[in-house]
């Protein structure tokens, strides 16, 4: 098992959800909900986050429609992710299935007795979280 940090990205409008994973790559932790700036500012604040915490590998959530197809919420991240990669190239990227990832964050923070206020402050990180160990859970099923 390789020893490197994994970076979980829940890509929203407003929010960037940002979990982190132990350095085995075993688990995921909720990180922080970013506020977005503009594309530029949000990755010199990704690529500074990486660095500072020796990420190896980043999973970005792909929002896919129930159906399965992709719709332009996909092709955006697809878009960032490419161009995180191209400031990034040594690093590895991986688009992963987020379909109702944001939904089970809710439901879990309204069962844990999370306030409303609360919710909104940590629902992208929670989401992000799950994406990243999703990926991590079936990586390991893999191996």
């Amino acid at each position: 098992m390789t020893e490197t940090r994994l970076l979980g990205v829940d890509l929203g409008e407003v929010w960037i959800g940002l979990a982190l994973s132990d350095p085995l790559g075993l688990t995921a932790q909720p990180l922080e909900s970013y506020r977005r700036v503009g594309p530029r500012k949000d990755l010199q604040y990704l690529i500074r986050l990486i660095e500072e915490r020796e990420v190896g590998e980043i999973v970005v959530g792909l929002p896919r429609l129930m159906s399965g197809e992709e719709g332009q919420a996909a092709a955006t991240c697809r878009e960032f992710a490419a161009a995180l990669g191209r400031r990034l190239p040594r690093l590895r990227i991986e688009l992963w299935d987020e379909r109702l990832t944001t939904v089970e964050a809710e439901r879990t923070m309204i069962a844990g007795g999370a306030t409303r206020r609360r919710r909104r402050e940590r629902v992208d990180a929670l989401a992000a979280a799950l994406i990243l160990q999703g990926f991590l859970d079936a990586r390991r099923a893999s191996d």
